[in-house]
This record gives C-alpha cells, structure tokens and sequence, in this order.
C-alpha cells in the first residue's frame, strides 16, 4: 500500500500550546512596528481601552483582526480576513460566528453524543446524499472544520472519484490521492494538511478513476481506513451521489456509519428513501439525515 504520510506534517502529536497577548498576535498579524505598537500602548493607557479596542480606533486593525486575535489566544482557529477568498463554501472557517458556523456546530454536537463518544466504536463517517447538487461537498467540508476546530486531529477523504471537489475547496494540491493509494502507486505525502487550521488534514482523489466503484470494493479501502482511524481523532468520507451508482453506499459501509444529506426543495423523496433504506440494511450506522437549506 502506497504511504499517507501527511504533508505539512501529517499526523504528527499536538504541539504544546503557548499563549500569546492579544497585542502580540496583532502586532505579527498587521506586521506593526515597534512604534505603532508603542503608539496603540499609549492610547490604550490614555483612554483606558483594550490593545484591540485601541488598535482599532487607532486604524492599525479591523474589528475582523480582534477576533481573529482571540481565536488564536483561546485556540479556535479559523481563516483569517486575508485568506477569505479562497473559498466561500468554507463558512464555518471565514464566518465562524455566523447561523451557518452555528448549524454545523449544533450538527457536531450531536455526533459526538451519538456516534463519537467513548461507548461507540471508532468509525468514519460517510456523507452521503440521494442527487448531485445536495450540498455533500459543503457539508462535509464544513463539518470537518468544526470537529478540527474542537482540537482533535480530524481527516477529511474525497472518496467522490466521480467529481472531486474537496481539492478545490481547500484549494491545495490534487495530483496525487485517494485513487493512487487504492490502485497501488507507491505516493509520499498524499495528506495535506489545511492551513490555518492546524488539526485539519484532507485526502484529495488525485487523479480521477476509470473504475471508482471497483477500486472502493478493493480490500485495500478497508485497510487504509482502518490505518487513519488509528493516525485520526475523525475521519469523514465525502462520497459520489447515490444516483450515480453504488459507490456511496460501498464507502458507507466500510465506514462504518454515515450521514444522509437532501437539499431542501430540490431533493426527491422517493430517492431519498430509497438511499436511508439500503444504509439501514447495510453494515453502516445511520447516524441521521440533515436538510441542507444553504
């Protein structure tokens, strides 16, 4: 089997944490010099403020800096105001305050009382959904950021050999992947790991299949996942749409659970029910169906 080996790192042990003031963060963020920092120490003193307050007022940060500040002293990481562009669909990391961020957190909450705790076994989770279109890629790219963000090393697989997308979410590098490691190819550094969010990893495709469904039946899927739930805290698995074969329903069951998504207004009741029933009568644990309203 070809290595995993995580770029940036991998799957290395948390560093220790340090903290750092609110002004040092600032201070490196907005690259001040000596003096401005002296200046915003001085108006802070004067009017009896905050450093961020102060910097604020000041015009050497945005409000945006205050709190990205305060994600990194209290470990919360999220991407900050000048890697926004990369991709909006990563709203629980460039808006982790918004209802959005919110809903995935509230998701995530329940998956740890019922799927994640000590009393279950240890699986990945498979996102699946009836119809392309469902907002499966959003959600799981997401939801792998909320459960990095709760500290834990977390791994997000695109198993979707029919239209990756993850790659370019993340926007990090897609030449090799999931489909080298199942086909043989001896690859270094197929895990990549998220910037900014350092307890964040991905598993892109690589290069895009001829045969994706017989590639996930092959042993080797079973054994690579059982290998990164020992190296991951999580491990999601983003899957095709169930319309296009049974690749998600394969994936899901060597997963050992799965999460069901439907569009809401857009997602057809019949293949919706038709895909709950086959996750009920396979080996996978249905851990719930969300409506995607975003």
């Amino acid at each position: 089997m070809a290595s995993v080996g995580g770029g940036g790192g991998g799957a290395q042990d948390a560093q220790p944490l340090h903290d750092r003031s609110i002004g040092d963060i600032i201070a490196d963020l907005k690259n001040l010099s000596s003096q401005q920092v002296e200046t915003v120490l001085a108006y802070q003193r004067q009017h009896r403020l905050r450093f961020g307050e102060a910097a604020v007022a000041l015009g050497f940060a945005s409000d945006d800096d205050v709190l990205y500040a305060l994600s990194q002293q209290f470990h919360y990481p999220y991407a900050p105001e000048e890697r926004r562009d990369l991709s909006r669909e990563l709203v629980a990391a460039v808006q982790p305050f918004s209802q959005q961020a919110e809903a995935f957190r509230a998701i995530r909450s329940q998956l740890m009382m019922r799927l994640f705790s000590a009393n279950e076994p240890k699986r990945a989770l498979a996102v699946v959904s009836p119809e392309p279109g469902d907002g499966k890629t959003f959600f799981a790219a997401n939801l792998a950021v909320t459960l990095a963000q709760l500290g834990g090393r977390t791994l997000l697989v695109d198993a979707d050999m029919r239209g990756p997308r993850q790659h370019e979410v993340f926007a990090v590098a897609n030449g090799a992947g999931l489909s080298n490691v199942l086909s043989g190819r001896k690859e270094t550094n197929v895990i990549h790991q998220v910037p900014d969010l350092p307890s964040l990893f991905l598993l892109p495709v690589g290069v895009t299949p001829p045969n994706p469904l017989e590639l996930v039946e092959r042993p080797a899927f079973k054994l690579l996942l059982r290998e990164l739930l020992s190296k991951f805290d999580h491990v999601l698995v983003d899957t095709p749409a169930a319309s296009y074969g049974a690749d998600a329903g394969v994936i899901a069951a060597r997963c050992g659970s799965a999460l069901a998504i439907a569009r809401k207004n857009q997602c057809h009741m019949n293949g919706l029910q038709d895909l709950v029933t086959s996750l009920a009568e396979s080996p996978a644990k249905l851990a719930g169906v969300v409506l995607n309203d975003y």
